[in-house]
């Protein structure tokens, strides 16, 4: 009961609290695995699964109609469980992203039949001026949403845990063994849907480069996140730099009455 109700708190605060102030990062499981770890005693397992389902759903972002999972609730179920059960992060990247879709389905659910039928309610108070109503309105129904949205993962947590616990111990070890290797490869998969997306031949030499100082000079990851900003510091200011210069020939040009041919205005602009 107890680790049930801590689970829901970290969704509470985390998920539902991203949504209120729009901290969007304060939802990314980077931060929900720590939370969850901390939460139920065992802080090394809530980083490591929350750093490995962080690479899984970096890639994913749910804009509009175009929804994919909801990292939030997929990755604290999925770290509590992990604990919980004693099964290691490949339990946790078992379950998340079937956890994660149907968490983004009963997110939807909720925003439809509990914020949703409250649209023509905030219009209505909007053109009768009652400021203070709708900002009444607009904190309860928040904290509804996510009171319920929460439950979702306090009784997966309540009731789940011993279904889950003999399922796994009936799952032959061959099976749980491709299942682990599956797991490791699904930080790959989040990693190519962010490249898709990101993927820009100006660029893509920092990429290969990243991969020879990791692969073959065997550099830790700080070390390379801080070639990463100091790459970023560089160009940044290279830019900087440019953009003077480009603004200083333009103040020139125009100062001395002279008209910027068509080439001119298009490297300038």
């Amino acid at each position: 009961m107890l680790n049930a109700f801590l689970v829901a708190l970290a969704v509470f605060i985390c998920v539902g609290g991203a949504e209120l102030i729009g901290f969007t990062m304060l939802n990314r499981p980077i931060v929900i695995g720590p939370l969850v770890g901390l939460l139920l005693g065992d802080l090394h397992t809530g980083v490591i699964v929350g750093a490995s389902l962080e690479a899984v759903f970096m890639g994913v972002v749910n804009i509009g109609g175009a929804s994919a999972a909801e990292p939030g609730i997929a990755t604290a179920v999925g770290t509590a469980f992990a604990i919980m059960l004693g099964k290691g992060s490949e339990v946790a990247l078992t379950l998340a992203l079937p956890i994660g879709i149907l968490g983004l389905q009963i997110k939807t659910v909720l925003y439809i039949f509990v914020v949703g039928m409250f649209a023509k309610k905030f219009d209505r108070l909007a053109a009768e001026g009652k400021e203070k109503q709708i900002v009444a309105l607009h904190y309860g129904l928040w904290a509804v949403n996510w009171i319920l949205y929460s439950m979702v993962a306090f009784l997966g947590i309540l009731f789940g845990s011993d279904a889950v616990s003999a399922l796994l111990d009936a799952i032959p070890e061959v099976v749980m063994n491709g299942l682990t290797v599956c797991g490791g490869l699904l930080p790959a998969v989040g990693m190519a849907m962010l490249m898709k997306m990101l993927w820009d031949k100006k660029i893509c030499m920092f990429y290969f480069l990243g991969f020879i100082l990791a692969a073959y000079l065997k550099l830790p990851l700080i070390a390379l996140a801080v070639l990463g900003v100091i790459i970023a510091i560089s160009i940044a200011m290279n830019d900087y730099k440019f953009n003077q210069f480009a603004s200083q020939r333009v103040s020139v040009q125009e100062n001395e009455g002279c008209e910027l041919d068509e080439e001119e205005e298009e490297f300038f602009a």
